[in-house]
């Protein structure tokens, strides 16, 4: 069984990261980028590397993209007009 949040208020619908184009939708794709950084350093003569993975979310409907940073902001937006309310 589920506790009610303290002071006795009720549970919400989570609020949900909606894409922003003409679609809003609530499904999205993750694509992932994988490359690799090549770049010398004065101690040594052989190349030095990073393994670098990028991550996007794309809507399934309308194809736009997101970052996780974008993401992540809005949801932050919410969580703060939600403690604005009580």
């Amino acid at each position: 069984m589920t506790e009610r949040p303290q002071g006795g208020k009720r549970w919400k619908c989570p609020r949900l990261f909606l894409c922003d184009g003409a679609a809003k939708n609530k499904n999205f794709t993750r694509i992932h980028s994988f490359s690799i950084r090549f770049y010398g350093v004065n101690f040594s003569d052989d190349l030095v590397y990073d393994k670098l993975t990028d991550e996007l979310f794309q809507c399934t409907k309308c194809g736009k993209t997101f970052t996780t940073l974008q993401i992540e902001n809005v949801l932050a937006e919410f969580k703060k007009k939600e403690e604005a309310r009580y």
